[in-house]
Formats: C-alpha cells, structure tokens, sequence
C-alpha cells in the first residue's frame, strides 16, 4: 500500500512539473510580447517627435535648433498625453535665441467634443518668430518631420503675437481638417514698410481665418491590437485657403491667399520610386511681404561654393539664395528619382537620387515694399542635379546646378555642394 501511494505522489509531482512548464514558457512569451509591443510603442512616439513620460510628452523640436538670426535655439516644449486625459489637453514650449537674446514661448489647450472624428476645440497664445515668406498648412503639424536642415540657414523673420481658436476634424480617416481663427500683432526683425493707400506700415495687425484640407484617398489604414497603422499611399492633395479681414479686432489689411499641394510617388518593382511634388499659391489684396511666398529658397548669400556648404533641405531649392525672389502667386514642380539602394554591406547601403526642380511666379504692385530688395520669377527658375544619401550615420552628399533663365554670370554661383542627413525610426 505504501509503495503504492509513493508512485501515485511521484506521478503528480511529474505530471505537475511538465505541467508549469509550458504555462511558464507561456508566461515568459507573453511577457516578451508585451516588452515589443512597449518599445514599438516607445519608438513609434520617437518617429512622430515625441518622448512619453507619464503624463506628458515631451516636443523633440524644441530641445536645439539653429538658425541665421537666433543663432542656436534651445527649450523645452510637449503635450499632455492620454494619461493625463484622454478629452483634455495642454500643450506648450519655451525657447530662447543666444543670439537675438530673446525668450519666445507659447501655451495653450484643447478639449475633444466628438471622439468618433477626432474633433478637438483648440486655443493657443504665442509669441515667437516666423519665417517671412513661408506658407505652412495647418494640417501638416501633424506629421513630424526628425530633422528639418532648411532651418539652419534662414535669416529673415517676424515677430508674430498670435491668439487663435481651432477646430480640428476628422472626416475619415483619409481626409483631415482644421480651421483656424487668429488674431495677430506683426513686427518684422528687418527693415521693411509696406505702403497702402498712400499710408506706411513698418508694423500691423491681422484677423484672419484659415481652413486647411488634407485628403490621402489611398492610404490604407487598419487597426492592429487597437492601434492604428497606416499605408501610405499616392497622390495625396492639401489645399488651404486664408482671409484676412479689415477693421475686425483691430486688423490692417485684407487680402486673401489658397495654397495647394499634391504628391504623387510611384513604387517601382526593382525597390526604386519616382517622386513628384507640385506646389502652388496665390495672394490677391492688401498682403505685406511676410505673408506672400518665397519658393523654399536653401542658400547662402556667401561668395565661395565651400563657404555656402551646409545641409540641403528636403524639398527647397539649393541653389536659390534666401531673399532673391518673392511673389504674391508662384508653383514649384520638384521631381526625384530614387534608386535602389547599393547593398554593398549590411549596414552600408548609400543610395543615389536624381532631382529636378523648377519654379515660376509673378507679383503685382511690387512698388508697396520697400526697405528690402528682391527679383520676381516670371522666368522658368531651373536647377538639377543628384543626392548620395546614407553615405555615413545617414550622412550624405548633394550636388546642383543653376541653368536656364536665372543662370548667373559667374559660373561658380550656379553651384549648391552640400551634405545630406537622412534618418527614420
């Protein structure tokens, strides 16, 4: 009977201990899982700008940047994220330029009202510098670029003190909107006086309202363990159109601007892609210079070809100089050719990339700007010439050439020699 009873005890303490095993290679597999999925989720944060912490993201873009006229730029910036609320949030930065010595900041919040479309109710005071010129949809601040190099050589900015309300909107998961109302106190860093029925403005005030537009009908999004995942897909179209209004809260001029964008990219079988961007604007009314367009300008008015080396942008043109051409209507075609990349190791596989861009524009009244000095492009601007990326630490060469109607006398200032910085997460 004993002995018995000591083979019945040995058989389950047998059967007990083949048993935990697998639970507890099931268990150490889960755990793994779980750790992936942490650190893809910590990455995927990292790809789109962003450090997470508890309650509150921090903003990548605001920790260093450099540019001509604050010289190094530094702060710190971020969001709250769903852990703090997943219907209320609060986002804000605070920099300081070594150079012009000043703090720029801004604050504000938002608070979600529908969460089937994604629609937040935003408000946002700032005080900060933007590039005069520049025309930027409000629907492209959510895709996060790692690294902007075009920053690095801009000199010519104005002091803006904004106070907007909001409204983003999901139609669908291809299609994205914002609409924004903004009241603003312009102060440009140059000398500059825009003249308006016989009046001088070296500084002015603006009410506007922007509506912005982004339909991506072939990307492909599907949820994977409650988590989004898109695929990209082309053409994509954005489109914004902004008013500004006299004599509300205020405002100087009216005048009103529609900006488009499209992008077509085409996947070839060999692991090469054609990629084609076309932008386009127009300005009509009462619109000083720092609301008009300068092409996406990326080169330094230095005298020697080594002197303007610095970073090519991603799609500016380099071999225009900052400031030589403003328009109040103007497009840009931009094609690039990437081949598939040389797999001469694993970790070295530089790649090389075919550009050609070009530009052509207009300005009406150009007599109401003075204090600054700049040609307009009714010409057809032309540059080509070829990247060679991923070189070393995403680290790579460019190489442009000035030609056509804009071609200058000295053959040396047709040239842009540059490097390229490439990185994904």
């Amino acid at each position: 009977m004993l002995k018995h009873l000591l083979v019945v005890l040995l058989f389950c303490f047998a059967t007990n201990s083949f048993a935990q095993k697998p639970i507890l290679k099931e268990k150490d597999s889960t755990e793994r899982a779980q750790d992936s999925i942490k650190k893809i989720k910590y990455l995927k944060q990292l790809g789109n700008g962003f450090l997470p912490f508890n309650y509150f993201d921090a903003d990548m873009r605001y920790l260093i940047k450099f540019n001509q006229y604050e010289g190094i730029r530094t702060g710190l910036g971020g969001v709250t994220n769903k852990r703090f609320s997943e219907r209320f949030r609060l986002n804000g930065y605070i920099v300081y330029g070594f150079t012009d010595k000043r703090l720029k900041f801004s604050g504000g919040g938002g608070f979600r009202i529908n969460e089937t479309h994604n629609t937040w109710v935003n408000f946002t005071y700032t005080d900060d510098l933007m590039e005069t010129g520049s025309s930027t949809f409000l629907t492209d601040k959510r895709f996060f670029t790692f690294f902007e190099p075009r920053l690095l050589n801009i000199d010519l900015f104005h002091r803006h003190i904004t106070k907007s309300v909001a409204l983003e909107h999901r139609f669908s998961d291809n299609f994205l909107s914002e609409t924004q109302l903004a009241v603003s106190d312009i102060n440009p860093t140059y000398f500059y006086n825009f003249l308006i029925n016989d009046k001088s403005y070296s500084n002015y005030d603006l009410s506007t309202l922007r509506i912005s537009l982004q339909w991506s009908p072939f990307n492909e999004v599907s949820t994977i363990d409650g988590k989004e995942k898109v695929k990209e897909g082309y053409p994509k179209f954005t489109a914004q159109f902004t008013q500004s209004f006299k004599s509300i809260f205020g405002s100087d001029f009216n005048f009103s601007k529609l900006d488009f964008r499209t992008i077509q990219q085409f996947n070839h079988q060999n692991n090469s892609k054609t990629n084609i961007t076309l932008v386009a604007g127009i300005a009509s009314g009462e619109a000083p210079l720092t609301h008009l367009y300068h092409a996406y300008p990326n080169n330094i008015n230095k005298e020697t070809i080594l002197q303007r080396f610095s970073v090519a942008g991603l799609n500016s043109f380099e071999t225009m100089y900052f400031n030589e051409f403003f328009s109040d209507k103007f497009s840009t075609l931009q094609l690039k050719h990437f081949f598939r990349p040389f797999n001469i190791s694993e970790r070295f596989k530089p790649q090389l990339v075919l550009i050609s861009r070009y530009a052509i524009g207009n300005m009406n009244s150009i007599n109401r700007h003075q204090g600054i000095g700049f040609e307009t492009l009714e010409k057809l601007y032309s540059e080509s010439g070829f990247e060679i990326n991923k070189l070393f630490f995403g680290f790579g060469l460019s190489f442009a050439y000035r030609y056509g109607s804009y071609h200058l006398p000295e053959f040396g200032d047709n040239i842009a020699f540059k490097f390229t910085f490439n990185i994904s997460l």
